[in-house]
C-alpha cells in the first residue's frame, strides 16, 4: 500500500537526519517532509469519501422511506374521506384505512430496521477499516518515533559521559601541574 511506503520513506528521513548536538532534535528538509505527507493525504480520502457516501446514503434512505410512509398514510386518509359518506362505507373504509395504516407501519418499520441496519453494517466496516489504518501506520510510526528517540538519548548519554570523562582527565592534568 502506498501509504506504507510513504510512511517508511518519513522513518528513512528521521533516521538518517542530521542530529543537533546536546538537543533531543534532528535537522529534517520541510518540503521532503510536506511533499511525504501531501502524498499520504491524498492516498487517505477513498475512505474518507466513502464514509460520506454511507452518511449520505443513508440520510436518502430516511428521507425516501418517510416520505413512502407520508404517502402511504396521506393516501389512506383521503380514500378514507371519500367513503365517510355513507355509514356502511364509513366503517369499511375505516376498517380499510386502519388496515393501510398498521401494513404501512409495518412496512415502514421494516423498512426503517434494514435501512438501520444496513448503515450499521457499513459503518462497523468504515470503522473496522479505521482501525485497522490506526494499528497498522499509527501504531508502527508512533513505535519507530520511540525507538528513533531512544536512539538519540543512548547517543547523547553517550556523548555526555565523552565529555565528563575529559574533563575529569583534564582536571586531573592541571592537579599534577
Amino acid at each position: 500500500m502506498k501509504v506504507l511506503e510513504l510512511l517508511d520513506e518519513l522513518d528513512e528521513i528521521i533516521d538518517v537526519a542530521s542530529s543537533v548536538p546536546l538537543v533531543k532534535k534532528v535537522m529534517v528538509d520541510p518540503d521532503e517532509i510536506t511533499d511525504i505527507v501531501k502524498e499520504i493525504r491524498q492516498e487517505l480520502p477513498d475512505e474518507i469519501q466513502q464514509a460520506q457516501w454511507i452518511k449520505n446514503e443513508r440520510e436518502r434512505i430516511l428521507n425516501e422511506a418517510k416520505a413512502e410512509y407520508e404517502k402511504i398514510i396521506n393516501d389512506a386518509k383521503l380514500r378514507a374521506d371519500k367513503l365517510v359518506d355513507n355509514d356502511e362505507i364509513t366503517v369499511t373504509a375505516k376498517a380499510k384505512a386502519d388496515e393501510i395504516i398498521r401494513v404501512a407501519k409495518e412496512n415502514s418499520q421494516v423498512m426503517k430496521m434494514s435501512i438501520l441496519d444496513y448503515t450499521d453494517n457499513m459503518l462497523y466496516n468504515l470503522q473496522e477499516k479505521v482501525d485497522q489504518l490506526y494499528a497498522t501506520y499509527f501504531t508502527d510510526m508512533y513505535d519507530n518515533l520511540q525507538g528513533t528517540f531512544e536512539k538519540i538519548n543512548t547517543n547523547i548519554s553517550s556523548s555526555r559521559n565523552e565529555v565528563k570523562d575529559q574533563i575529569y582527565k583534564a582536571q586531573s592534568e592541571k592537579d599534577r601541574q
